[in-house]
């Protein structure tokens, strides 16, 4: 049985790995989990848009109800961090998402969500994992169909936001937005939220898509090129894009500018600063930008840095109440919401912005690099043979780099993947892939000249191929 939890739950083929059977033999492994550490009360389950991705979900529930465990399962599919939400909510001892996020149709997933509505940390799904060796397919117990409990968490989550977000401010904007849920669990959820509030809204992809319109739903740039067309057409002021379960952002501006990961959540940093009275320290991955590390300097704030996944910035968030986490793949939250990424959130907080500031996100970012100084990021992904994975591995343990490019190394740091600051604070981060033979390659630097040579230096130093 080959079933592992990687950086946010445990993903598979559809009728290869992701099956029934498996999907019994973890949700059972997660009630084990539940009866030994004694939160056994009540779990939500929800889904996204994919492929049988209900069919799952009541697999689950019914499973759980077998053990023991009161199931209340969504009528509908519904974003991740509605459900982890609900956890929050209706106090419950946590739940069970199926969903595989932004990867490939053929794909599927389950996440465990803990009480405390977060990822769950690797203590909690390596124990889970545990479980799975001692239990079997077989069941004697009886199930009840009435034991499931349905719900609708839409109306509360949205209750929950307009706490958070400045309700009035939005609904006087006037502002035209376009959304793409690109087929996902964000169907109906952003769009609903944004047209109760008077926002002039148009959505694309708004349906169920099981094949995603034969990409993957992952909203990045190549792939949304329909949303900036739709943009132009109604001469929109923003695009909103959520990946299939709704807790990343992708965000475009009127011009047709992509605002990046890193950009978004520096400018919000700001934002939440500067007008919203956020204070506190700030959480971010050892991949993402030192934009943060600039502001938080200005403002005597700390910046912790945590290993690449949500579930180390929901830990920060928790335990050191950073009042914003993120991540530079398109995660984020806030203060007082949920230790759990949330696009629906992050995509409400830059229309409240841009309302406030009749500023675009891209004046926005352009003025913070005046204040602050330019910074520009890039990722890049090599492809290796496994033989070679292994021996570049082996060889990062004990690999010291004395200068990169002709920049001197300052700082060596090993929180996840290899990570040299250079003199002038550029900074290179290598971390292999945990699925593929690949090498992912983080760079920042003042210059998109300088992150290009640092990178093609980098793998010169690894002996990757640079083919870019």
């Amino acid at each position: 049985m080959n079933i592992k939890f990687g950086t946010d739950g445990w993903r598979g083929i559809i009728a290869k790995d992701f099956t029934f059977d498996n999907v019994t033999l973890v949700t059972k492994a997660i009630a084990n989990y539940l009866h030994k550490v004694q939160r056994d009360k009540k779990i939500i389950i929800g889904y996204d848009n994919r492929f049988l991705s209900d069919e799952f979900a009541f697999c689950a529930a019914k499973v759980l109800v077998e053990e023991g465990i009161r199931a209340y399962m969504v009528k509908s599919a519904t974003p991740t961090p509605v459900i982890a939400y609900t956890v929050k909510d209706l106090e419950a001892d946590g739940a069970i998402m199926i969903t595989a996020s932004h990867n490939p149709p053929e794909h599927n997933g389950l996440k465990f969500i803990p009480h405390y509505a977060g990822p769950a940390l690797p203590e909690i799904t390596d124990q889970i994992v545990n479980e799975l060796n001692s239990i079997t397919q077989e069941s004697n117990k009886e199930y009840d169909n009435e034991e499931i409990v349905f719900i609708d968490p839409k109306e509360s989550y949205f209750n929950h936001i307009k706490e958070i977000i400045d309700i009035d401010l939005i609904k006087n904007s006037n502002l035209k937005v376009v959304v793409d849920p690109m087929f996902g669990a964000g169907v109906d959820f952003l769009d609903y939220y944004l047209n109760s509030l008077g926002v002039s809204v148009t959505t694309i992809h708004n349906y169920r898509d099981v094949l995603f319109g034969g990409e993957m739903p992952e909203p990045k740039p190549e792939l949304l090129g329909e949303l900036i067309l739709r943009m132009k057409q109604v001469k929109a002021d923003l695009g909103l894009a959520l990946d299939g379960d709704a807790d990343r952002l992708a965000v475009a501006d009127s011009l047709g500018n992509f605002i990046s990961p890193n950009q978004t959540l520096s400018t919000l940093m700001k934002y939440l600063i500067d007008y919203k009275g956020y204070s506190g320290c700030v959480a971010r991955t050892v991949a993402t930008t030192h934009m943060l590390d600039r502001i938080g300097e200005r403002y005597n704030i700390e910046v912790l840095e945590t290993p690449v996944g949500f579930k180390y910035i929901g830990q920060k968030m928790i335990e050191n109440d950073a009042f914003i986490g993120g991540e530079e793949s398109g995660g984020l939250s806030i203060a007082n919401h949920i230790p759990e990424k949330d696009g629906i959130l992050a995509a409400l907080l830059v229309v409240e912005m841009v309302a406030r500031t009749n500023q675009s996100p891209s004046e926005k970012y352009e003025k913070l690099q005046k204040e602050f100084g330019p910074l520009y990021s890039n990722r890049l992904d090599i492809k290796c043979s496994e033989s070679q994975k292994r021996e570049i591995i082996d060889m990062m343990k004990d690999l010291e780099v004395d200068q990169i490019i002709d920049k001197k190394v300052v700082k060596r740091v090993e929180i996840d993947g290899l990570k040299f600051i250079l003199e002038d604070n550029s900074w290179v981060l290598v971390r292999p892939s945990g699925t593929e033979a690949v090498f992912r390659i983080y760079a920042e630097s003042k210059n998109n000249d300088l992150v290009k040579k640092i990178q093609k230096d980098m793998c010169k130093i690894l002996n990757l191929n640079y083919n870019k």
